[in-house]
């Protein structure tokens, strides 16, 4: 790690903590050559591998932008799409990868968005597993009907 300050090529650490959401470090450094201090946050990198093969940074940014077309109109807030990114990020870090194709971040969406809203769940289900037709949408809502039945909920799509 150089200074900031000075370009020295090393530092010490004087303190590390974590961060709010525990995916980040946050180290207190100083520099032993000027002895000044800074501050660095080291995360793990995440890359998304796109259809095109164009690989990019994750951003849970981009999951919220395209949940939230799929929730227009849905009782849904910000705070309910911001929850349902995080819980996705933390799902995609889980399994030990540093790139992960687009299709399967798309596919890891659908668990807490069919908890969140089955609607929005629908509609974005018909992109990520292809729908082709009114069967495909049918056969979804029997199948949320069944699993709805099953655990006692009722469903909006009833």
């Amino acid at each position: 790690m150089f200074c900031p300050f000075c370009r020295y090529p090393d530092s010490r650490v004087v303190d590390s903590r974590t961060s709010d959401d525990g995916l980040a470090i946050r180290r207190r450094r100083q520099c032993p050559e000027c002895g000044r201090r800074f501050s660095t946050t080291e995360t793990a990198s995440l890359s998304v591998i796109k259809r095109s093969g164009i690989v990019e940074p994750f951003s849970r940014e981009k999951i919220v932008a395209g949940v939230r077309k799929a929730c227009q109109g849905r009782p849904v807030s910000d705070a309910d799409l911001a929850l349902l990114a995080q819980r996705v990020e933390e799902s995609i870090r889980a399994t030990g990868v540093s790139q992960i194709d687009a299709n399967d971040i798309g596919l890891s969406i659908l668990p807490p968005l069919r908890e969140l809203d089955e609607v929005a769940y629908l509609r974005f289900a018909s992109v990520y597993q292809g729908f082709d037709s009114l069967d495909d949408f049918e056969a979804a809502i029997a199948l949320l009907r069944v699993e709805n039945a099953s655990t006692g909920e009722t469903s909006v799509v009833e």
